[in-house]
């Protein structure tokens, strides 16, 4: 039998035509598990990038942050999907070499930064997974683990990240569908019902222990004092996270994943555009915060500009916009 198509769509107008439409599914949880759900919240997805907030938390729990003098914005770098610009480059480039090692030393692969023109030579720090590479290296020179081959999924460094995930999430990742993400690292497929479980942990600290509710609360000091770091001039999450002066903390993931942590409600937001669409998982993002109350009402101009973007042409004329299509939740 056919599942039903989810819910949820965000439609993409040329003039008066709607010219492209994009079906979103979605999950809010707290603690202790969901609270609301549009569409299939049960299909395991791949969160990606989404999940670097958690990822991080090991550098800090195994102490490595304490030991190589991680600051808050290496941190938020980190926790990134970054631009590429000066200041992400400068900022790894000062963190590795407090490491003792190089660009050469990550494992990501390099790629044209998402923010600006490509430079002429490419190394792995204008990957937008660089941060968190850094940090995984720096936890396992902390703990004395080979430092080559620590994307493995077998290596220590991913190991402890998978228990992490697992933990938050409230899934036995042993047996959950895996894959190769695009940086090299091992990509656990989760239901968004439980990664958004898992960002409600990351909101609260609510069923961590005290260490851990310590990390949690770090990291999320850090995203929201260092929006710039978390992605880029321009970006969705930057943008997003630093309107809300870090009472939403945003993250996004490949292939149309976003998350939301909501400190202030205990909650976590997931969502998910059908066909990997980034700016509908952006506009959808938006709505749903509109719905749980967690932005101010009218938006300001700086929101405004997210939850309905103009869509202009190489000449910049306005052709359209991209919105939420009627059936979202009020």
């Amino acid at each position: 039998m056919t599942k039903p198509a989810n819910p949820l769509a965000v439609e993409v107008l040329r003039g008066p035509l709607v010219e492209s439409r994009h079906r979103v599914a979605a999950a809010v949880a707290d603690a202790n598990g969901p609270r609301a759900a549009w569409g299939d919240a049960d299909a395991a997805v791949f969160p990606r990038s989404a999940v670097k907030p958690l990822q991080v938390l090991a550098l800090i729990e195994s102490g490595a942050a304490e030991a190589c003098g991680a600051s808050e914005a290496e941190i938020a770098l980190a926790c990134s999907s970054h631009s590429g610009e000066p200041r992400h480059l400068a900022a790894l480039s000062a963190w590795l070499e407090r490491l003792g090692l190089s660009a050469a030393d990550l494992e990501c692969g390099a790629h044209a930064p998402l923010g600006g023109a490509a430079p002429a030579e490419l190394t792995p720090l204008h990957n937008n997974c660089s941060g968190k590479h850094t940090a995984m290296l720096a936890t396992a020179r902390h703990l004395g683990e080979p430092l080559a081959g620590y994307v493995a999924a077998d290596h220590p460094v991913q190991r402890r990240v998978r228990g992490l995930l697992g933990e938050l999430a409230g899934c036995d990742l042993a047996a959950a569908p895996s894959a190769i993400d695009g940086c090299s690292i091992p990509t656990f497929g989760l239901p968004l019902a439980a990664l958004a479980r898992a960002f409600a942990r990351f909101s609260s600290g609510d069923g961590t222990p005290p260490r851990r509710q310590a990390a949690l609360a770090r990291v999320r000091r850090a995203m929201a004092a260092h929006p710039f770091m978390v992605a880029g001039t321009g970006r969705f999450c930057t943008a997003l996270n630093e309107a809300t002066s870090g009472r939403v903390l945003v993250k996004t993931g490949a292939e149309g994943v976003m998350v939301a942590a909501l400190p202030e409600a205990g909650l976590g937001l997931a969502l998910k555009a059908d066909d990997g669409a980034s700016r509908a998982a952006e506009v959808a993002m938006v709505a749903l915060l509109r719905h749980l109350g967690q932005l101010s009402d009218p938006l300001s101009p700086a929101l405004a500009a997210l939850a309905e973007p103009i869509l202009k042409n190489w000449r910049g004329l306005e052709t359209g916009v991209i919105r939420g299509a009627a059936g979202w939740p009020e």
